[in-house]
């Protein structure tokens, strides 16, 4: 195995010798030639330890032309090159650098720093890519005043765009023009970003609270602007949403969103200018689902929220990343939930955290939610930063409520606003605004892992008491044996036996009515005894997902079916029905009783929630969902994951065949003629109409199979024509039906990856072959990260049955693939790497296999430190 670099460590933080006032930037862009000029005003710090300690520079990949101290040109003699670094020793306490660089844009496929992408210029500088610009103190912490002025031919690259206030523009010789940009305020190069290129742009205006007018701006190529209106009403909903929520007005004149088809991410929240992937921007009915539609008006926000959530106030260095992260996480979840269903809003977030983050946490990649150290920052883009950084600042919010919420931001913004800092700045913000002590919650930030709760309950019919009595425990991580008790808040209710809420009272304490309160568990072991209550009640615990730990409590099946049936709280529903179902397909796993029908109190209780109208149908069709193969794959050790697909699958044709004609007639009563909107009550419809749909495409009838041919061919919209072809893409014969679609969206590029996706997805027979022919369509290209995301990682994260199949094939195949991608674009070989973390959890024989793939990768010379990062540690795990 090959020697890496040493991972950087938190603990190890120094402040910059130098801080920079002011850079300076002028481009001459061309495609393979590029020239930057970098002006840089410099001061020593203060705050470092050695007040003589040379600057050193980050750069990548760049092509030093000349370098001027306070107007003077500098020998070689005078600096230090290495391979990623520019030193220059002896500076004085305050002077002017001037750099002069190139840089090949069109060769770059990391798709980091400046790159071409279909004959335009974009950039991308998060986490590190500013340094494959021009030579930087290319860190969080060093904030400076941008001046940016782009030179290009006029006919090729008419719109030239950057961050801040366009404030002059001019014409040059040999049919060049510029356009100066000015950035008020003070940012880290990674929020750095320049756009050039033949552009359109759909416009609007927005009127902020105090009066301002700021342009609203979405750029994209041509023939695409028709798709932007979508994205355009977002941005101005979030602008008014941020206003009414935190009070937070935008900062410039114009707020300005490009379209990119080649980018790493889904969005970049760059000062003024935000970068986004075409797939978070392009929507019409007829291309886009009700799921893209939610997705963009959610990345529009949370982007737009970072303008002060992550540039106005932004991290300190790369450890505090959850800081910007999980905070804007949490805000774009409030935004979506205001707006739409929040109970299908919260679900849908506690969903994507246990099928991604908790896995993470159980894996060899675990890490707090501020990390320790990191080989690679682009590696701690996770789900851990986010999703679970979101849940701990929403843990915040719980317990010190709405208004000590919005006290405690208005005091962090106060406090730091032009400034980077940490994750502590921000506890001690809500913990000041509201005289609480966080200080055992920030265990949240420094440990970890998945805390379980265990609760057991006891009822005393003579003393008329409930007592729970729960201890929390959370298992080992790599580099973390022990862990101390967290600050859990566990917010319950407790039903009696005719479905009412009863009042919540604790020993001691007087009756107030309240029958859903938060608990605070501090300690490994605690006892709650609630009085006054005259039977055994049914609990409905970790209401709305208070926190996020996994809750095991011996609910009998028949509380669970009650819960389903009468649970006030919509979270609490759902998780009735979701813990029903996963220990139903556990134990036919675990006493390879697959194929038993599917027991009469679970048919009862579907039919139920199908034939009754008071319940939002979102909120149903999510209810009726089996648990997902990844999800019970996390609940066993040595898997057989092709088992438990087969199990899975029996239990949901099983439901079908139970369910046929309450299916038909909810399917029958939802399948509207109106026209097409996007909005929570039609997408609520849509959404359970095609559950119903999705199980009776498990019965070969030619009843179902005309249902099927009719939505598809008749459908006015893409939400229901994809979920016919998803239904044809799993049966035999379904080839004509994907010819057919591909022949009607060839030209259509975010379609086409939807087409990539049902592929990879297939359960029928030689997926993996088809995978390998797809890789040769004119569509796909191992160059876009949306082509791979899309086929490539789509199999090899999410069909579980073909990706583990007992050939070993589908390891090679992801092998070769995280292989060739480290080559063109580590950031997404690294990511693919992430499907052979569950390695030990397969059975003795599927595991072998993988591991030999891994440490085929890990031998590879070369291997960039990313994939090696993610490779090495899924390796230790098995030691």
């Amino acid at each position: 195995m090959q020697e890496q670099r040493q991972p950087i460590q938190r603990l190890d933080y120094t402040p910059p010798p130098f801080l920079i006032d002011r850079v300076d930037l002028t481009f001459e862009l061309e495609e393979t030639n590029t020239r930057v000029l970098s002006r840089l005003v410099l001061k020593r710090n203060p705050a470092h330890p050695n007040a003589t300690a040379p600057l050193v520079l980050d750069g990548e990949e760049l092509a030093l032309e000349s370098i001027k101290l306070d107007g003077k040109q500098l020998a070689q003699d005078d600096y230090e090159l290495g391979d990623d670094t520019l030193t220059i020793a002896q500076l004085p306490d305050e002077c002017i650098l001037e750099i002069a660089t190139r840089i090949n844009p069109l060769t770059n496929t990391t798709l980091s720093g400046l790159y071409v992408s279909n004959g335009n210029f974009f950039t991308q500088c998060e986490a590190e890519g500013f340094r494959r610009i021009t030579w930087y103190l290319d860190r969080p912490d060093v904030m400076a005043k941008f001046t940016t002025t782009i030179i290009a031919d006029k006919t090729r690259y008419p719109v030239l765009l950057g961050n801040g206030n366009r404030v002059d523009q001019g014409v040059l010789d040999r049919n060049r023009h510029w356009v100066k940009w000015v950035d008020p305020f003070k940012k880290p190069s990674y929020l750095f970003a320049l756009v050039a290129g033949k552009l359109v742009v759909l416009a609007d205006r927005y009127t902020t609270g105090s009066g301002k007018n700021v342009n609203v701006e979405i750029w994209v190529e041509p023939g695409d602007v028709e798709k932007c209106h979508h994205a355009l009403a977002s941005a101005k909903a979030a602008m008014a949403w941020d206003e009414e929520r935190f009070g937070l007005e935008y900062d410039l004149d114009t707020y300005m969103i490009v379209a990119v088809s080649d980018f790493n991410m889904g969005a970049m929240e760059n000062k003024g200018l935000n970068i986004f992937n075409t797939k978070y921007v392009l929507a019409r009915p007829e291309t886009a689902t009700d799921v893209d539609f939610d997705g963009i008006e959610s990345v529009v926000a949370h982007e737009y929220f970072h303008n002060w959530t992550g540039n106005r106030v932004t991290c300190r260095d790369w450890f505090q990343l959850s800081l910007k992260e999980g905070l804007t996480v949490f805000r774009d979840q409030e935004f979506s939930s205001d707006i739409g269903s929040r109970a299908v809003q919260r679900i849908g977030n506690v969903r994507t955290l246990r099928e991604y983050q908790f896995p993470e946490d159980a894996g060899p990649q675990a890490h707090p939610v501020r990390p320790d150290s990191y080989l690679e920052i682009n590696n701690f883009y996770t789900a851990t930063v986010y999703e679970k950084g979101s849940e701990v600042v929403r843990m915040i919010y719980t317990l010190v409520g709405h208004d000590g919420f919005r006290k405690g931001t208005d005091l962090y913004f106060k406090r730091h606003d032009g400034q980077a800092v940490t994750c502590d700045d921000f506890v001690a913000a809500m913990a000041d605004a509201n005289d609480i002590d966080l200080t055992q919650f920030k265990r949240w930030y420094s440990q970890s892992g998945t805390p379980r709760v265990t609760v057991e309950g006891v009822y005393d019919q003579d003393a008329k008491t409930f007592t729970l009595t729960v201890e929390q425990h959370c298992p080992a991580t790599p580099g973390q044996s022990e862990k101390q008790p967290y600050l859990i808040p566990l917010a319950l209710g407790l039903l009696d036996r005719s479905g009412a809420e009863l009042p919540l009272v604790l020993a001691g304490e007087s009756d107030t009515g309240v029958t859903s309160r938060v608990l605070q568990l501090k300690q490994a072991k605690e006892r709650f005894v609630f009085t006054g209550i005259h039977s055994h009640p049914v609990p409905s615990l970790l209401r709305d997902f208070s926190a996020p730990v996994k809750l095991d409590y011996p609910y009998a099946d028949e509380e669970l079916v009650f819960l389903i049936a009468h649970d006030s709280d919509p979270f609490a529903r759902w998780e009735a029905a979701n813990t029903y179902l996963t220990r139903l397909l556990l134990q036919r796993y675990q006493q390879e009783a697959g194929h038993a029908a599917a027991p009469a109190q679970l048919v009862a209780a579907f039919e139920k929630l199908l034939t009754q109208d008071r319940i939002d149908p979102a909120l149903v069709a999510l209810m009726l969902q089996l648990p997902s193969e990844q999800f019970l794959f996390e609940a066993l050790n040595e898997v057989d994951p092709t088992r438990l697909h087969q199990v899975r699958q029996a239990l949901k044709q099983s439901l079908a065949k139970e369910l046929r004609a309450p299916l038909i007639a909810v399917y029958q009563k939802l399948h509207s003629t109106e026209p097409y909107q996007y909005n929570a009550e039609q997408a609520g419809r849509r959404s359970l109409k095609n559950v119903a749909l999705d199980y009776l495409a498990e019965l070969d009838e030619p009843r179902i199979t005309e249902l099927l041919t009719n939505q598809y061919r008749h459908a006015d919209n893409m939400t229901d024509r994809l979920a016919a072809l998803a239904a044809f893409n799993q049966r035999e014969g379904g080839d004509q039906y994907l010819a057919d679609f591909a022949s009607m969206w060839q030209d259509d590029a975010l379609v086409m990856d939807k087409w990539f996706g049902l592929q990879a997805l297939s359960d029928r027979p030689g997926a993996l072959a088809r995978v390998q022919q797809l890789m040769s369509h004119p569509a796909f290209a191992m160059t876009n990260p949306n082509k791979v995301r899309s086929l490539i990682t789509t199999f090899c994260s999410r069909n579980m049955a073909h990706f583990h199949a007992v050939d070993g094939y589908g390891y090679a195949f992801a092998a070769d693939r995280v292989l060739e991608l480290d080559k063109i674009n580590p950031q997404i070989a690294a990511r693919l790497a992430a499907c052979f973390n569950r390695w030990t959890r397969v059975e003795p024989s599927r595991r072998a296999m993988m591991r030999a793939e891994l440490e085929r990768v890990a031998r590879q010379p070369g291997l960039s430190p990313d994939t090696f990062e993610i490779v090495s540690k899924a390796l230790q795990a098995g030691k």
